[in-house]
């Protein structure tokens, strides 16, 4: 049957069509709102000092270093991510810049022993090693037990490495100290992203050495902390990778997916991969990475396709991977709700430094609470 005809129509639908295109020009018009623009470099500093625990010794000079590596970093200048910085800093060091360990010198021989029980040279030649004239009156073993930072340690075994006999052999492999400053980062992390990117200070002998500087360690801090893009939309999640690595928040919640989806119970870590014995199924894999095989048919994705996306596990772009978004998808099916994309990871903290039962929960948990007071600060 054909549509009757009705006066007026196409005109109606015309009239209608132009209000709408009238609207859209008016709003195109319209000025916007606009949120607040970038703090200048004078505006974070100040903000900064208002910010910073009251006790905080050097005040100026802890606000012009916390600046000057956001400014360096191009990291936004916000409320949120000075506080994460701050509160960071407060927990891992209590704003020092070289930070006292207790009983570092003991945590240091004890440290010497253990190698050397690993290289099978005998004790009564390490204590002979370590009893000569360290050139300054004292011995090495006097010098040992007088160290109480990190800074102290580090340059101590440098010195030994070229002058203790045994000490290339004993100590050459790896300086014990691998993190340090006021943030307590990673050397390594420091001395790889200093490859990647210009560090904007001159360098004072190495970048080892410049990580026990505020300015060193505040501004490879502030990378390892806020200097990669996340989806996660609470700072809880990046303290937590501070301690477990990138993405470590993100994959933990991968895993529990995987866990969910495949029936098979996994320890939330973060790691996707398997690079050492340590973790490895029957076949030489990964726990987890078995786990999202026993799930290949459902996902469609052989095994060489999972491993390869599994790779990118310390990536952003893990998240926009086949793999990612299958598991979740079969997961949440099972589940019958929606799945988190971020988890602490469980991990049990471990370092001659550290005598008490520690968590990267724990850590994540003290480092917020400081975060959640810092905030309360700035009125956020």
């Amino acid at each position: 049957m054909s549509r009757p005809f009705e006066p007026g129509a196409p005109w109606a639908r015309a009239r209608r069509a132009l209000g709408l295109g009238l609207l859209l020009v008016l709003a195109a018009c319209t000025p916007q709102p606009q949120g607040p623009p970038p703090r200048t470099p004078a505006q974070i500093r100040a903000q900064l000092l208002h910010l910073l625990p009251a006790r905080t010794p050097d005040r100026a000079g802890w606000a012009a270093d916390m600046q000057a590596a956001l400014t360096a970093l191009e990291i936004t200048g916000n409320d949120e991510n000075l506080c994460a910085v701050i509160a960071v800093t407060e927990q891992e060091s209590g704003f020092s810049a070289d930070p006292t360990v207790p009983g570092l010198g003991r945590i240091a021989r004890a440290e010497i022993d253990r190698r050397a029980e690993a290289k099978h040279v005998p004790k009564f030649l390490v204590r002979a090693a370590f009893s000569f004239d360290s050139g300054d009156g004292r011995t090495w073993e006097q010098r040992i037990a007088a160290v109480h930072t990190e800074r102290e340690l580090s340059e101590l075994f440098e010195a030994m490495i070229a002058a203790v006999p045994l000490g290339r052999r004993l100590l050459a492999d790896a300086n014990p100290v691998h993190t340090a400053g006021p943030m307590q980062v990673g050397i390594p992390f420091a001395e790889a992203h200093a490859r990647r990117a210009p560090y904007p200070y001159p360098v004072a002998g190495s970048i080892r050495h410049e990580v026990f500087t505020r300015r060193g360690g505040l501004y490879f801090g502030t990378a390892h902390l806020l200097g990669y893009p996340t989806s996660y939309n609470r700072k809880l999640y990046r303290f937590a990778d501070y301690n477990a690595g990138f993405y470590a928040s993100r994959n933990a919640a991968f895993q529990n997916a995987v866990a969910i989806a495949s029936g098979i119970a996994l320890v939330l870590d973060g790691d996707l991969v398997a690079y050492g014995k340590r973790g490895t199924s029957a076949a030489g894999i990964g726990t987890t990475e078995a786990a999202v095989q026993a799930l290949s048919t459902q996902l469609d994705l052989t095994d060489e396709q999972i491993h390869r996306q599994l790779r990118d596990g310390d990536r952003s772009a893990f998240e926009r991977s086949e793999l990612y978004a299958r598991v979740f998808e079969l997961a949440e099916r099972s589940a019958g709700k929606p799945l988190p994309r971020a988890m602490v990871p469980h991990i049990a903290l471990k370092s001659p430094k550290i005598t008490r039962n520690l968590t990267t929960e724990w850590f994540a948990t003290r480092v917020n609470g400081r975060y959640q007071r810092c905030m309360a600060r700035a009125g956020s």
